[in-house]
């Protein structure tokens, strides 16, 4: 799914902690360990909100999610 950076950091901010962000990549799995545990405590959300800002987050397929 292409998307803005901008979008991507903003999703992955205020929805991060739900695992919104992983199931709009594909990674279906991890996303609903986030879903049940609020972001793995906040620690994974934290990794992941890091990581779409330095344009490091990959989806399913390995593409950097946040470039258009």
């Amino acid at each position: 799914m292409k998307m803005s950076k901008t979008g991507a950091i903003l999703i992955t901010l205020f929805c991060g902690g739900l695992g919104i962000h992983r199931f709009m990549t594909g990674k279906i799995g991890t996303g609903i360990i986030w879903l049940l545990t609020c972001g793995c405590l906040g620690i994974g959300w934290l990794i992941d909100l890091i990581n779409v800002c330095t344009g490091k987050f990959t989806d399913k397929d390995g593409n950097i999610w946040g470039e258009e």
